[in-house]
């Protein structure tokens, strides 16, 4: 796998106001689902900020699915077993990193067992604390 998308990407492919977008789309459109990822829980996200997005007309939930679909068919979208979560859960909690922090962490591992070469976000500060386990392979979008 060459790339991992984070959920900052992906909303940024979607929401053409976005000052990100044109960067993000164009990452999206060269993506292949044999070199690209994301994890499933990205989906969700993706779910989540679409349908309350502060934009005048409110995206609605069937428009976000189409959205989503597309994610899927551009990009595998990765999974993780109950020892995964655990070991995340751990390894989160012995680096004394605490909140929304395991959910960086998670998508991490989600891109190590897809075999990323880099990880592309918008919130590169994000995942500094959790990095050590992927060093040098999460950057923005260019």
């Amino acid at each position: 796998m060459k790339s991992f998308f984070d959920t900052s990407v992906l909303v940024a492919v979607f929401w053409e106001d976005h000052p990100n977008h044109k960067t993000s789309l164009d990452l999206f459109y060269d993506a292949r689902k044999k070199e690209a990822a994301c994890a499933v829980h990205t989906l969700a996200e993706v779910y989540a900020v679409m349908t309350r997005l502060p934009v005048r007309t409110a995206l609605a939930p069937e428009q976000v699915i189409l959205f989503i679909q597309e994610i899927r068919q551009r990009l595998t979208v990765i999974t993780l077993g109950e020892d995964d979560y655990y070991s995340t859960l751990q390894e989160t909690a012995e680096r004394n990193l605490t909140g929304g922090r395991i959910y960086d962490a998670l998508l991490l591992r989600c891109a190590i067992k897809a075999k990323a070469e880099t990880l592309y976000t918008w919130n590169l500060k994000h995942f500094e604390p959790a990095t050590h386990s992927f060093p040098g392979k999460v950057k923005t979008p260019s």
